[in-house]
This record gives structure tokens, sequence and C-alpha cells, in this order.
């Protein structure tokens, strides 16, 4: 048995590089033919990202002893849904993928993966959202094992209470800035391409949507949200919050500096996710957590519920083996804890869950920031919303013209969803 960690350069170009090799691992080494039980099959490939792959070894190393056979756990840094869609066309793609579950419809689109078999108890044990998450045409196609929304993250030392409305954070965040305490009024990262992950908070409060829904509740592509009067209302009201505004939604926010503007001080709230209070706690930030707030008046700010999941390549070579890991490896909880302890993201299998809840309270206050949160759409067609939405968005927070941009989105969008 052996565990080797190792790296996937990312982009598509890496999996076209892996496709000519031949090979399913990126260290230089044939992945099938330097190891005896490899040349029967015996081999697991896993990809995941840095983080989790790190988290993964030893887990690897124990289901590979247990099981008498090599694992491989490779580390793509960014990409990883391209890398891993065309790696799979090519045949050189992993057995296991570690991602996010909004990928599931293109993935089953483009035949990467399979569904998973999971007992009744073994479902049971997720929380209802996770997998409601992974649920894609009546199949669970993914083992969920931590979930996510953004929150409002307040520096207590500048801002001691929550602010019930976005208008009440703006004022609050204004008054400091007019006082010397801060730079900027809201980190809410924002770039030059936009981030509607971000930003879908405050898009539902003021009555906007990205889809209908059917009877049943799924999300209907043939109902596009975007570039209707209701999305032009809404992108109205975030307008009066951007550059042309009160200067609170700002393109030079972006993924890059947006936690480090807060963690130095600059910025006396946040919108962000788990991932950030790492950082904050390096930092000795005095924070607090509480949902994101709505506008005045509005609807309630619904954050995106999003899932981290195990997938089984339907062109692996060694599918029974990554059935075996997916279905009844990933689903203990001593390997749910060890993710959430390289990334405190909260579990998704409700042991883990309460285990780790009783040392970090942070974990119930994100779960409280998602109650009413809508479930990230996993259908294909959400891929065409992201970069023309988010573009869309970077504009009107720069000043253009909303009625007309967000009618151009809405175009684009329905073009490529067609």
């Amino acid at each position: 048995m052996r565990v080797r960690t190792t790296s996937v350069a990312a982009g598509l170009a890496a999996a076209l590089a892996l496709a000519a090799a031949g090979c399913g691992s990126s260290d230089g080494e044939p992945a099938t033919t330097d190891s005896p039980d490899a040349a029967t099959g015996g081999t697991l490939v896993i990809w995941a990202d840095d983080k989790r792959s790190a988290a993964l070894a030893p887990f690897a190393e124990k289901f590979g002893a247990d099981n008498g056979v090599t694992v491989e756990v490779q580390a793509i840094s960014k990409d990883q849904q391209t890398t891993f869609v065309t790696a799979s066309q090519q045949g050189s793609g992993p057995d296991v993928m570690v991602g996010a579950h909004d990928w599931i419809g293109n993935l089953v689109q483009n035949g990467a993966i399979e569904p998973v078999q999971l007992t009744a108890d073994q479902t049971a044990g997720f929380a209802e959202v996770a997998i409601q998450a992974v649920t894609f045409n009546g199949q669970v196609y993914g083992v969920p094992y931590a979930m996510e929304n953004v929150a409002l993250i307040r520096n207590t030392a500048l801002a001691p209470d929550a602010p019930a409305t976005i208008e009440e954070l703006v004022a609050t965040g204004q008054q400091l800035k007019a006082d010397g305490k801060v730079s900027e009024i809201l980190c809410l990262q924002v770039g030059q391409n936009g981030d509607a992950y971000h930003l879908y908070p405050l898009y539902t409060s003021a009555g906007g949507s990205l889809f209908g829904t059917t009877a049943e509740g799924d999300y209907d592509p043939a109902q596009l949200g975007v570039g209707t009067p209701e999305s032009i209302a809404a992108f109205e009201k975030i307008a009066t919050l951007g550059e042309k505004g009160k200067g609170a939604l700002k393109r030079s926010i972006t993924p890059e500096n947006s936690i480090a503007t807060f963690t130095s001080g600059k910025c006396a709230f946040l919108v962000s996710g788990p991932w950030a209070i790492t950082d904050a706690k390096g930092a000795n930030i005095a924070y607090d957590i509480s949902p994101v707030p709505g506008f005045a008046g509005g609807a309630p700010a619904q954050p995106f519920v999003g899932v981290q999941t195990f997938y089984v390549a339907a062109k692996g070579t060694n599918k029974a083996l990554a059935q075996e890991f997916v279905a009844n490896y990933t689903t203990q909880t001593d390997l749910a804890v060890a993710l959430y302890e390289a990334e405190p993201r909260p579990p998704a299998l409700t042991a883990a869950l309460e285990q780790v809840a009783g040392a970090d309270p942070d974990l119930a206050k994100f779960q409280q920031a998602g109650q009413g949160g809508a479930v990230l759409p996993a259908i294909p067609e959400m891929a065409a919303i992201w970069d023309p939405f988010g573009k869309a968005e970077a504009a009107i927070v720069g000043g253009a013209d909303v009625a007309s941009t967000m009618t151009a989105a809405g175009q684009t969008i329905a073009e490529q969803i067609k």
C-alpha cells in the first residue's frame, strides 16, 4: 500500500497535458505502472484542493492499508471543475473528485460523475439541506461533507451592535469613516468582474431572483430572473450603495483584499463565510457573526447555501473502489471532523457537527445566518449566470445605467441557456 500526495497543475492546459501523458499523476511517474497493485486495478486516485488533499492524506493511507490498495491524493490549486471535466473526457481523470455541489448539473451533463449508493440510514445522518443539495434528477450524486454560507462578520470593537438593515450598516460605516476609524464602509467583494455569490443576499432582499421554481420547488431555467423588471428594480437599490451612491460597494474591494482589509481594522463589516474566521482569529480581531442584513422594508436577505462534496468519477479506472471509499468511508465521523479541522466549515454529517459545535460557537452563528438561505442552484444553466451577472454587478457598482446593463445581461444569459 502506498499513498502519494502530489500536485495537479491547474487549468485546462494541465488537464490536456495529463491526457497526452496518458496518466493520472502530475509528478512525472506513470500512475499505473510503478506498483504491483496498480497493474491489477488496485489504485485509487483522489483529486482535491490544496487544503483538503492534506487533510485527506492520513485517511487515504488508512483506507489503502485496510483494503490493500494504492491511494494517490493529488492537489488541484484552481480551475478544479474545468480540469476534472476535461481530464475525464480524455480518460485521464481521477476516481474520486472533491468539489462544490453546484457542479453537479454540469458534471452529469458531461457524463463525469455517477450516483452514489447510500443507505437510508446513511442519508438520514446528514443535514437535510446537504442531501437536498447533492440530489439531482431524483438521484444522490455525491456525499456532502461540509456546508457553507456567507454571513456578516463584524469587528465588535468598531461596531458593537449588529445592524438590523443594510441602511443601518451603511450609516454606521459612514460615521466610522468620517471619524477616521476605518477607510471602508463595507467589505463585500466585487472586483472588476463582480461576484454574484457574495451579492446574492442583497439582491434577494431587493426582490431579485436568478430562476423561478417548478411546482415541486426545483429551479426552473425556463423562468430566468435576470433582466426582468424585478431584477432591474433590485439593482436600482443596489446601485444606491455603489461608487456613485453611498460608496459601500466598490470594485476596489476584491476577492484578494476583502478579508485582509477587515482583519487589518480598515473596515468594520465583512460579508464572507467560515473560511474568513481563521484570518480573523489570527489577527486577534474581536468579532461577532450575524445574518447579512437586508434592505429596510425589503425581503429577508437570502444567502446561498453551498455544500462541499465527494464525487465518484464516471470514467475512473476503479469505480467499485471509489464507491466504497465515497459511500462507506467519507461518511465516517472522524473524517468529517478532520476536514472541518483543516478548514472550519460546518460539517454536513450531523454527528460530526455535534462533536465540534461545542468548542466552536461560530458554527451555530453561521448556521443561523444561513437559515432560510437558498440552495445554490446545481442545474447546468447556472454556469451561464456567473460571468454576465457578475460583470453587470461590477458595472452598476461603478455607475453604469441599471436598466440597459441588466437587460443586456439577461439577454446574454438567455442566449447561453437556450
